[in-house]
């Protein structure tokens, strides 16, 4: 598996990258913004760890610009631990967000957790239809596209796992830590904060297109609309 990553920080870019390899990672790095886009061009990664502050373009810019034509997944690092950091990266389309001083362990055990969840997402059991449809709502589940109407919605793999579970019961509430179970598989390392951010961004990006397929269930947390 091929993972960029991207620090203006050398000693982090070796620290990380020595652990990544050392799990049989194959890495590569870039030094800022302008860079990590044209490696992601050119290599196509599977996973891209970014960090936020950094010269001539920042990470959240280049979360931006990637997430115009690419579902691959990004981990943020940043040194701003701020909770309104750590849920702007996530509406970004960021996967999952590590803050500064972390271990590099346990920056490991992301990156696998969240490449788990891609490969969970992508590997449709046989006995299920390739296709789920809930009114106006249809998601290629072989593809892992999501479209209103005739109007396609891209989606991350995080955002398209947690509506696929809820298609997959529609009429259940499903309270967090089951959203969890079922959009997560092995990844734990989430929070409810990291659910609410998700689902914000699904929201928007369907209301764009006139849609809306996620209903509040207050005290508990979320179901599938009525997607008329």
């Amino acid at each position: 598996m091929k993972i960029l990553l991207v620090d203006d920080d050398p000693h982090i870019r070796d620290m990380v990258g020595f652990a990544l390899r050392r799990e049989n990672f194959v890495v590569s790095e870039a030094e800022n913004g302008v860079e990590a886009l044209e490696r992601a061009a050119s290599e196509r990664p599977d996973l891209i760890v970014l960090d936020i502050m950094m010269p001539e373009m920042d990470g959240t810019e280049v979360c931006r610009r990637l997430r115009r034509d690419t579902r691959v997944p990004i981990i943020f690092l940043s040194s701003r631990d701020e909770e309104i950091d750590r849920v702007l990266g996530l509406e970004l389309g960021g996967d999952d967000y590590v803050g500064k001083p972390f271990s590099p362990r346990e920056l490991v055990a992301r990156v696998k957790a969240v490449l788990r969840r891609v490969e969970a997402v992508a590997a449709t059991p046989p006995a299920q239809p390739a296709e789920l449809r809930q009114g106006r709502l249809r998601l290629d589940l072989d593809g892992f596209r999501a479209f209103w109407d005739e109007a396609e919605v891209v989606l991350t793999v995080t955002e398209f796992a947690l509506l696929r579970t809820l298609a997959e019961r529609p009429g259940k509430a499903f309270s967090r830590d089951t959203l969890m179970d079922g959009a997560y598989t092995l990844d734990r390392y989430v929070s409810d904060r990291t659910i609410d951010s998700h689902i914000r961004r699904v929201r928007a990006k369907f209301q764009a297109a006139g849609g809306e397929p996620v209903e509040t269930v207050h005290g508990l947390g979320y179901k599938l609309a009525s997607c008329r």
